[in-house]
């Protein structure tokens, strides 16, 4: 049986009791490097802080104690955590993780470095991280964590090194119960935006109390009705990418405020004297590169909102097309059926899976790093396109 640590992987029950027995078994010091993979809410991430936490607990993994409270809450002295802001994880924060697992523990048994998104690590991060991993430190466990859709854009050399897990994705009535159990939603609730989200734990608990991104997904999931001619596609691609925009500012408008604050006090602004003067005139390089961080984190998030948005939209076509085939299968958006019906009468299965193609399409353009605005304008007008086509040849 897991530990307690593990209560919160949803639905890895075979994953929890392995990383449980290897915690508890003093050989897991010969597999120094794990790597967690699987689809977007898997939860990667959970497993990599339960696994850190029941290395470092005297207990195994209690969940009760300090060193796990502070494990899971991202404060143990001995446990690292990178988690990209950016495009991309740089050589020099490799680097600077690797410095750090030269030391020795200061208070547990191992010093746990975890590296979430580890398929964003650029070729020369990699090959840092690969050295390392070649040649580790004493009493140090190294835990990536990756998506699931390409395990390819990590390196072969890095994944032989290894001991590798798949998470699944979850089950939405395990998600559901969580839901209802954790954060008070109620039954019908907790169904709806598990299911609309196939399982994702964190948007699924993000749309069920949050207002706001229940409304972003409303807007969305209205798009078929609006595009009623040309000029309507781009009025939807311009208000889907500020939407986007928007919630990617609000995300860390708060953090980027008290990242530039302190970064003035540490460059003393308010001080007095030459000293605090020389600073102030030396200031300008250092709040630029705080800029530009800052922008490449927005970008990332606004990409990723988008995404998420382009995710809803397609599991409302492939609600649509399999309605029309009859298939007897889940529907992902059940409170929007209706007009999942609808479109289903209107449209072909080949006009459906081009509506589908079309939005893949932009999705991939997007992680080519093609201009958002640009991406999805050319997908709107793909989706009227075929919707007019098909209008006019009287095809349904």
């Amino acid at each position: 049986m897991a530990a307690p640590v593990f209560d919160e992987l949803i639905g890895q029950v075979e994953l929890a009791d392995t990383l449980s027995a290897a915690a508890s078994d003093s050989a897991v010091g010969l597999t120094h490097a794990w790597l967690f993979t699987g689809p977007p809410g898997s939860g990667r991430s959970t497993a990599a802080l339960a696994f850190a936490a029941a290395l470092e607990c005297p207990r195994g993994g209690c969940g009760d104690c300090s060193v796990c409270h502070t494990v899971l809450g991202g404060t143990h002295s001995d446990v690292t955590r990178v988690i990209p802001e950016g495009l991309s994880i740089g050589v020099d924060s490799v680097r600077r993780l690797i410095q750090g697992a030269s030391r020795t523990p200061t208070s547990a048994p191992w010093r746990v470095l975890i590296v979430e998104d580890a398929d964003r690590l650029t070729e020369a991060a990699g090959n840092a991280l690969l050295k390392a991993i070649e040649e580790p430190p004493r009493a140090t466990v190294f835990l990536l964590c990756a998506p699931s859709d390409n395990p390819a854009e990590i390196s072969i050399t890095i994944r032989s090194r290894c001991r590798h897990k798949a998470l699944r994705q979850p089950p939405v009535a395990a998600v559901s119960r969580l839901l209802m159990e954790r954060d008070g939603v109620s039954e019908r609730e907790a169904r709806l935006y598990a299911g609309a989200t196939s399982g994702h734990i964190g948007r699924a608990r993000r749309l069920a109390t949050d207002p706001t991104a229940q409304a972003r997904r409303d807007a969305v999931l209205a798009i078929p009705r609006s595009l009623s001619g040309l000029s309507a596609c781009f009025t939807a691609a311009a208000e889907l990418v500020e939407t986007a925009e928007a919630e990617a500012a609000d995300s860390y408008a708060e953090q980027s405020d008290q990242e530039r604050a302190d970064l003035e006090t540490a460059l003393g602004k308010g001080g007095t004297g030459k000293g605090a003067t020389k600073a102030a005139r030396g200031s300008a390089g250092a709040l630029k590169d705080l800029e530009k961080k800052q922008k490449t984190r927005d970008t990332r998030a606004q990409r990723d909102s988008l995404d998420r948005a382009l995710v809803d939209l397609a599991d409302f076509y492939r609600d649509a097309l399999v309605t029309r085939l009859g298939a007897p299968v889940r529907l992902v958006h059940t409170d929007v059926s209706d007009v999942t019906r609808a479109a289903a009468t209107k449209m072909s299965p080949e006009a459906l899976l081009r509506r589908i193609n079309a939005i893949m399409d932009c999705r991939r353009s997007l992680a080519r790093n093609v201009r958002p605005r640009i991406a999805v304008e050319a997908m709107m007008c793909k989706l009227w396109r075929s919707l007019h086509y098909y209008s006019v040849c009287g095809a349904t």
